[in-house]
């Protein structure tokens, strides 16, 4: 499995970005997927997720302002960001796990060990 993230850069506060990550080796069905950010000197933290059947999940302080979604025809995921904020700025990293699935309160329950695999992340940087 390889996961290949794209489209990070630095904008403006208000601004918009979207993220993508081109899966390979990856079966989506009955699987969940998900973006993670993480800044210097803390820990990475889930953003949002989304299962095979399609439940959406995301952290209180994006939601309203990101939508994550897939093209599994494609084989991408994507992170849609926007209204975005200077505390947004960090490496986003794609993330997938093992054919396990996620529901719609996922953020709240999943972390980092509850994920295989993982690709090597984009920068955003947002200035104020």
């Amino acid at each position: 499995v390889q996961l290949v993230e794209s489209g990070g850069g630095s904008v403006q506060a208000g601004g918009s970005l979207r993220l993508s990550c081109a899966a390979s080796g990856y079966t989506y069905t009955g699987s969940c997927m998900a973006w993670f950010r993480q800044v210097p000197g803390k820990e990475r933290e889930v953003v949002a997720t989304i299962d095979s059947g399609g439940a959406t999940s995301y952290t209180d302080s994006v939601t309203g302002r990101f939508t994550i979604s897939q093209d599994s025809a494609k084989n991408i995921l994507y992170l849609q960001m926007k209204g975005l904020k200077p505390e947004d700025s960090a490496m986003y990293y794609c993330a997938a796990r093992d054919l396990l699935r996620c529901g719609p309160t996922a953020t709240h329950f999943l972390d980092v060990p509850d994920f295989k695999y993982w690709g090597q992340g984009t920068q955003v940087t947002v200035a104020s």
